[in-house]
């Protein structure tokens, strides 16, 4: 620990990203990004970026993209806010929404990034157990929570929850603001960004890196009434004025431009998912039903720890969560066919 740190630093326990190899010739199937490229023209509109713009600074607003997606989610521009990726705006929220006297309330099991954010920010907080079978039991969350994150689908999980869960949610803590965090939503579910005007509490935020394939780019948004999309903009303009580069904001146009190429590459995700889980399914594995871009699956004979190992040593890297409850499951990211077709002849050579 270094001398010059300060206390806030010293005592945090940072999120841990998925491994990132560099030089190796792997199957990368462990930070749920896409296996396919962007439109094409979101590599047009970075290459057609000019000196002129870039050496100006970017329009803090992001005016024309918050417009972009305003009209793809019926909603107006003033309901729309664009942050450096989903993580900063998440963050933004924890700090300008979700920090009340009484806590914030999460699922056990979710995106390990929130309670980091919360002893970053001193926002007090209290996890909500999932069922079982690893559902969200919105009935669960205590009445008097300050305020509501939950990942939908949920992570690592990959559990979704329906639109009638989530207005039962909004019902029952209309006086507490209600995230969605929606990084998954397109490989299965509904948005709730449909209930947007009926809930003056609820707040949705999605990202361009998953469904999008814009994970190298960050691009993230959030959907809600004014009011709440007025406190994430008090807090970005007491932070960073200008968090959405000219390169980004011109190519996730390209992207909402070309609805076809995105609907064409979530279907090719899905097919690709369902064909695994049931083939995993054969060989003996629990997988949770999955509306994500991963499955979450365990085998009852082999620990997820040794196959994780394993499937290391044959050049496959998935992900492992030596966590309570979850230390026999793996997340396993969704690839081409051929890199899925790569992990399950592994796992028929691994498994007694």
């Amino acid at each position: 620990m270094s001398r010059f740190w300060s206390k806030l630093a010293a005592g945090l326990s940072p999120y841990v990203p998925g491994e990132q190899p560099r030089g190796e010739r792997l199957v990368k199937l462990n930070t749920n990004e896409n296996p396919y490229p962007p439109a094409p023209g979101v590599l047009a509109a970075i290459a057609e970026t000019s000196g002129s713009s870039l050496k100006r600074y970017p329009d803090p607003d992001s005016s024309e993209l918050r417009a972009a997606f305003a009209r793809r989610e019926g909603l107006d521009a003033g309901q729309v806010f664009l942050g450096n990726g989903s993580d900063e705006v998440l963050a933004h929220a924890f700090q300008g929404l979700l920090k009340h006297d009484r806590p914030l309330a999460f699922p056990d099991i979710s995106y390990s990034f929130y309670p980091v954010w919360s002893s970053l920010y001193d926002v007090p907080f209290t996890q909500v157990p999932l069922t079982s079978d690893f559902r969200v039991d919105v009935q669960a969350f205590p009445k008097d929570c300050g305020s509501i994150i939950v990942p939908n689908p949920n992570a690592p999980t990959g559990v979704l929850l329906g639109l009638d869960d989530i207005r039962q949610l909004l019902q029952a803590h209309a006086d507490a603001v209600v995230v969605i965090d929606e990084a998954y939503i397109d490989f299965g579910g509904e948005s709730a960004t449909r209930l947007i005007p009926e809930y003056d509490n609820l707040l949705v935020v999605q990202t361009a890196s998953k469904s999008r394939s814009l994970a190298g780019l960050r691009v993230g948004v959030a959907f809600g009434q004014e009011h709440l999309i007025e406190g994430l903009v008090r807090i970005k303009d007491s932070f960073n004025s200008y968090p959405m580069d000219v390169v980004s904001q011109q190519a996730m146009l390209a992207s909402l431009a070309d609805e076809q190429w995105f609907q064409d590459c979530c279907t090719r995700v899905i097919q690709t998912r369902e064909r695994t889980a049931a083939s995993m399914a054969t060989l003996g594995f629990e997988v949770l039903p999955s509306a994500a871009n991963f499955l979450f699956a365990s085998h009852p004979q082999v620990a997820a720890r040794d196959l994780f190992a394993r499937l290391r040593e044959r050049q496959i890297i998935v992900r492992y969560f030596d966590k309570t409850r979850i230390s026999e499951f793996l997340r396993i990211s969704i690839g081409t066919d051929e890199e899925m077709d790569a992990l399950l002849g592994a796992l028929e050579d691994i498994l007694p």
